[in-house]
């Protein structure tokens, strides 16, 4: 996914349509928390013009995250639209455009970008549907467990079991 702007300036009438796969294996070395990438598929098209590139771009694909609560793996969908616009005139200011990049040479390489919009996607936590899998981390252990907010709810601390009919009792005793 890299161009020269000869090539794209080729396309300035027409619009350059992109159905590519491509490997981002290597974000692991970006964010240790990825553990596997698929390759993405990228589609969309590039406007191109006199002064900027401007990719209407679609990324789909999947990353391998860690389960933050057993450290099982568990696949997370990525699915991006975004618009990323390149100048290629640089006397145009930055800052005016939003989501702009200067091209710095005579070359423009979508994959960085493209990374750096699956590294948004990443949230902070994921969890997995399957606790009970081999590879999950213990859910319980000597004189400890882990306790989801639906239990919590449902258990009644000991020291308080008897409170919970104390208006009952009240009702029944006037």
């Amino acid at each position: 996914m890299k161009w020269t702007i000869t090539q794209l300036q080729k396309f300035r009438d027409k619009k350059l349509e992109l159905d590519e796969y491509v490997d981002v294996s290597d974000i692991k070395e970006l964010d240790t928390q990825i553990r596997d990438a698929s390759p993405m598929h990228i589609t969309g098209r590039a406007d191109i013009s006199s002064s900027k590139v401007t990719f209407h771009l679609h990324i789909k694909g999947k990353l391998i995250l860690p389960c933050s609560r057993t450290l099982v793996d568990v696949e997370f969908p990525i699915d991006i639209e975004t618009i990323e616009t390149f100048l290629l005139n640089t006397a145009y200011d930055v800052s005016d455009a939003e989501n702009a990049f200067a091209v710095e040479g005579d070359t423009i390489d979508l994959l960085p970008v493209i990374k750096e919009n699956i590294l948004i996607e990443i949230p902070i936590q994921v969890f997995c549907d399957d606790t009970d899998s081999e590879d999950a981390a213990p859910q319980s252990g000597k004189d400890w467990e882990v306790v989801t907010e639906e239990d919590q709810k449902k258990k009644i601390d000991p020291r308080l079991a008897k409170l919970a009919n104390f208006f009952n009792d009240e009702n029944n005793n006037s």
